[in-house]
């Protein structure tokens, strides 16, 4: 199958004009498009009149058939912009062997749209929970929800000593999983790195809700409980 694609866009490469891309059309197609829970497409035009796309933050290359409609090596796809009859939203569709068929799949954003990881590298952690507690809904088992990687992130900025950071990233953790006994552990140790003792006990207690047998977190609270 990729082969076959590979021969497709070779072919495409090789016989394709020069696509002229109108400031109007370039106005309604530009921008940001989610392509899923967690990840976008973003199209621009560059100083030359050509399309630009980004996905998964790599510039994908892709190779224009006509105004509508271009493919990507990198994606394995063929594209083409569509606009939505009762919305008049834009979107960017998988074009399939079946070139008839209308599909919906790719909808495009309003301006500054940004998706959970995008606002967790921004810092903004109260709209990256919003977004995660969405996924979360839809979804329990999405790959781009996991308290294992959370904590792995909250632990390496702790080990770069962005301390407020790391709680802040493992707040998000412990909403998302607020049975868990490690993310309230491990926001203990977060809260312990910046000298705030009764957060510390907190969360370490919260720790021991769910799981009596953590050593640490029980002799933190006995020895906090004696002072």
């Amino acid at each position: 199958m990729k082969y076959s694609f590979l021969l497709f866009v070779f072919l495409i490469i090789s016989c394709s004009n020069t696509v002229n891309y109108t400031p109007e059309f370039k106005a309604k197609t530009e921008g940001t498009y989610l392509y899923s829970l967690d990840e976008t497409i973003e199209v621009s035009y560059n100083d030359k009149n050509e399309i630009s796309v980004l996905w998964r933050g790599v510039d994908v290359r892709p190779i224009a058939i006509d105004q509508n409609t271009f493919t990507s090596v990198e994606m394995n796809k063929k594209l083409r912009f569509i606009k939505h009859p009762e919305t008049n939203t834009m979107y960017l569709t998988d074009v399939t062997e079946d070139d008839n068929k209308i599909a919906y799949d790719y909808k495009k954003m309003p301006e500054n749209f940004n998706v959970p990881s995008v606002h967790l590298k921004n810092k903004n952690y109260t709209e990256a929970l919003k977004g995660y507690l969405a996924i979360q809904k839809e979804d329990s088992t999405s790959v781009y929800i996991n308290e294992y990687h959370f904590n792995k992130y909250g632990y390496k900025l702790m080990r770069d000593e962005n301390y407020k950071d790391a709680i802040e990233v493992l707040k998000i953790n412990a909403a998302l999983y607020p049975e868990s006994d490690n993310v309230y552990d491990s926001l203990g140790d977060a809260y312990l790195k910046i000298g705030d003792s009764l957060n510390a006990f907190n969360n370490f207690k919260k720790s021991l809700e769910f799981n009596n047998g953590n050593k640490k977190a029980k002799r933190f609270v006995e020895a906090y409980n004696k002072a």
